[in-house]
């Protein structure tokens, strides 16, 4: 075998072994507190002043075993110093995020954790929340925004928007979750959240992001021959929530509200930088942004949950930059390739150029035409820093 043969052999036995690692390492799967709702009745009664107290689903890997084996990696017989660097990278992310679930409800450990592979807002960020809690939004009466679907009508919902893709997926139910409706990655699967009544808008808006987005990417990155392209790219988090978002806006779903939400998202991880506890950062939201207590709740849980995860903030700056990337006139598919980061592009390129990447077979269905109609977002979004 020749010295090319052998070193790309390296490469790929590397990128699969280390998709066999990091397939049990879905932060997503360990930071949900599994107590949400009798800890939300508590604090309620508390008159907001006593903090949740959650639960956390039990780790099972080792931890310190996983730590040992992403290092272990022989990358230095990844001959590239391009793709070297990368694998590098990579190893140091997902060690990163080994480290958030193993602190995961230990407050300042897991923070500080949860910054190191996230970041927190820039002043910028935090003044493009505030802009946006500027404007008005639609009446909560709207008939879109109206409680319609339950689980069941949910799940077909989801059924029937996903036939306009050749892929198929599993559907999980809930009731122990912050998110209404989240994608694990690793397993292919969509969960939904039992607890929740959704309305027509939700229904477009989630489908468009969760399946039309993270389910596209996932079973995009699953065709590559390096697997790093379906388990995710060092910092794809915002990327990837960029794109999703971005794609409620071309679907013409992104409404003023769930800007807002996304702006509060940022305003409850810019709390963490500043010391708040659950509950300041709770009655910030309620009394001073006169938001209701349900919606400021469980913006504050997915703030505050593990001890404090910041990756609520990059939904608003990822759209920010997936939209200027898109102003520009580049090209959305290459960004659909996989669980891939702006940051990453030029790795992507020369990826692609050596034969270890392939063009995204799934699109996006709203990225086909910008069918927005609301001119309040297009200002919005063309203000943004």
């Amino acid at each position: 075998m020749n010295t090319a043969n052998t070193s790309t052999k390296a490469l790929l036995e590397i990128d699969n072994s280390i998709d066999e690692l990091v397939k049990k390492i879905e932060l997503l799967s360990y930071v949900n507190p599994t107590n949400i709702e009798s800890e939300k009745e508590r604090f309620f009664a508390s008159k907001y002043l006593t903090d949740p107290v959650f639960t956390y689903p039990t780790i099972n890997f080792d931890r310190f075993k996983l730590h040992r084996e992403l290092f272990a990696q022989p990358i230095e017989q990844i001959e590239d110093v391009e793709i070297r660097a990368l694998y590098e990278d990579i190893i140091y992310a997902y060690s990163g995020l080994i480290k958030c679930i193993e602190t995961i409800g230990e407050g300042k450990k897991f923070y500080y954790n949860s910054l190191h592979s996230f970041g927190t807002p820039t002043e910028d960020d935090v003044e493009n929340a505030k802009f946006i809690l500027h404007f008005d939004d639609e009446s909560e009466m709207d008939a879109q925004f109206l409680p319609k679907y339950n689980t069941e009508q949910t799940v077909q919902k989801f059924r029937e928007y996903s036939t306009r893709y050749d892929f198929s997926y599993r559907i999980e139910l809930s009731d122990k979750m912050s998110a209404i409706a989240m994608v694990l990655n690793n397993i292919q699967t969509l969960v939904i959240n039992t607890n929740h009544r959704f309305s027509d808008n939700e229904i477009e808006v989630l489908t468009n992001h969760e399946i039309g987005v993270h389910m596209v990417t996932a079973m995009n990155g699953m065709l590559h021959p390096l697997k790093i392209f379906s388990h995710g790219f060092p910092d794809y988090e915002e990327t990837q929530e960029g794109l999703a978002v971005f794609s409620e806006y071309m679907s013409n779903n992104l409404t003023v509200r769930r800007l807002k939400e996304l702006a509060y998202r940022v305003i409850a991880v810019d709390g963490l930088a500043k010391g708040y506890s659950f509950s300041r950062t709770f009655r910030k939201l309620h009394h001073e942004y006169d938001l209701d207590r349900e919606t400021a709740f469980y913006i504050t849980v997915r703030a505050h949950r593990g001890g404090g995860f910041t990756k609520d903030y990059l939904y608003l700056s990822g759209l920010k930059k997936v939209y200027t990337y898109y102003k520009q006139g580049k090209d959305l598919k290459l960004l659909l390739t996989g669980k891939i980061a702006l940051s990453y592009l030029n790795s992507i390129e020369s990826l692609a150029n050596k034969g270890f990447c392939v063009p995204a077979k799934h699109i996006t269905d709203s990225y086909m035409a910008n069918k927005n109609t609301n001119k309040t977002i297009d200002f919005i979004l063309d203000s943004l820093k």
